[in-house]
């Protein structure tokens, strides 16, 4: 990261379902111009972590702030008009409403509607074959095509930050790799990323940095490259054993580029 104040910044952040902790006291700064992959095991947090940050979820303890404002107590559509998006696991369009009615309810928290309709024909444009299916119901569309739609529509929102739920779950190849060139697109164009994705090799030859959660916690944070490297990560999440990361509580870090 660079010296300039981080846009999103989480401390200590606890959350969970009923009376069980799932998220147990996890930290990041995350920059104006950054994608950030998050990554680990099945269970260990990583999906409520994030329905956490868009409100989704209560914060027990902790601490969130968006561009210094805290999102703590907000209720979802106040902190998706605040900036932050959330683009779910398994897309969750609305299959009844057609590829148009789906891209507008993205802006429902926006009221100046020349600037929605110009946004409506940017993502038209990036998306050509939204723009050829606009009139169809949603739930007729490929997986393919019904992600580029979950991805425009959090986008109709102007977040400055997404959230990304395993973008690639259930897509052919070649679609994952238009998705993903997609997410280094809009990070070009100024929105930041937080990139939960089970394919771990392609979350960190995404990403600019990168959080390694177990058990609820941060095991291992720094720079994507060098996670991608190290030979705990790489043992576990790229394919060559499954162990623990670390041998007991304590965080490692890459910043200085230590193995």
């Amino acid at each position: 990261m660079s010296g300039a104040a981080p846009l999103l910044e989480v401390d200590e952040l606890v959350t969970g379902y009923g009376q069980l902790r799932v998220v147990q006291g996890v930290s990041f700064r995350l920059a104006r111009d950054e994608i950030l992959a998050v990554i680990g095991a099945n269970g260990v947090g990583k999906t409520t972590l994030l329905n956490a940050l868009v409100g989704q979820l209560p914060i027990w303890s902790g601490r969130v702030q968006l561009d210094g404002e805290p999102v703590r107590r907000r209720k979802p559509h106040d902190v998706v008009r605040g900036g932050i998006a959330l683009v779910p696991e398994g897309r969750h369009v609305f299959a009844t409403l057609t590829v148009d009615e789906n891209l507008r309810v993205g802006a429902h928290t926006r009221n100046v509607r020349h600037e929605v309709e110009e946004d409506l024909e940017r993502w038209y444009g990036t998306f050509p074959q939204l723009r050829a299916l606009r009139r169809r119901p949603a739930g007729q569309l490929s997986g393919g095509e019904q992600q580029m739609l979950a991805l425009a529509r959090a986008l109709m929102s102007r977040p400055r930050v997404v959230l990304l739920d395993e973008p690639s779950l259930g897509l052919a190849p070649k679609v994952i790799g238009a998705v993903f060139e997609f997410v280094r697109t809009i990070r070009a164009q100024g929105t930041a990323v937080v990139l939960v994705e089970q394919n771990a090799k392609l979350a960190l030859d995404t990403a600019d940095r990168a959080l390694v959660m177990q058990r609820g916690r941060v095991a291992l944070e720094g720079p994507a490259a060098r996670l991608a490297e190290d030979e705990r990560v790489r043992d576990v999440y790229l394919g060559r054993r499954e162990t623990s990361v670390t041998r007991d509580d304590s965080r490692p870090t890459l910043e200085s580029g230590e193995q």
